[in-house]
């Protein structure tokens, strides 16, 4: 598993946040989370988009 996986998958423990919420709040694609669990390969770009999302939430907390 992929760092960027188990870190949203650690931030939907954490939150009890939705996974197709995540995509779509995160990235604008509610297909994501499960995508990525198939073996999607995000972007680098994808990546900080996603990381930038859970670090605004985390402050949110």
């Amino acid at each position: 598993m992929n760092t960027i996986l188990q870190r949203i998958n650690q931030h939907l423990h954490d939150t009890g946040m939705p996974e197709t919420l995540f995509g779509r709040r995160a990235a604008g694609d509610p297909r994501l989370v499960g995508d990525l669990r198939n073996g999607r390969e995000p972007r680098p770009e994808m990546v900080a988009k996603i990381e930038a999302f859970i670090a605004r939430q985390e402050q949110a907390r």
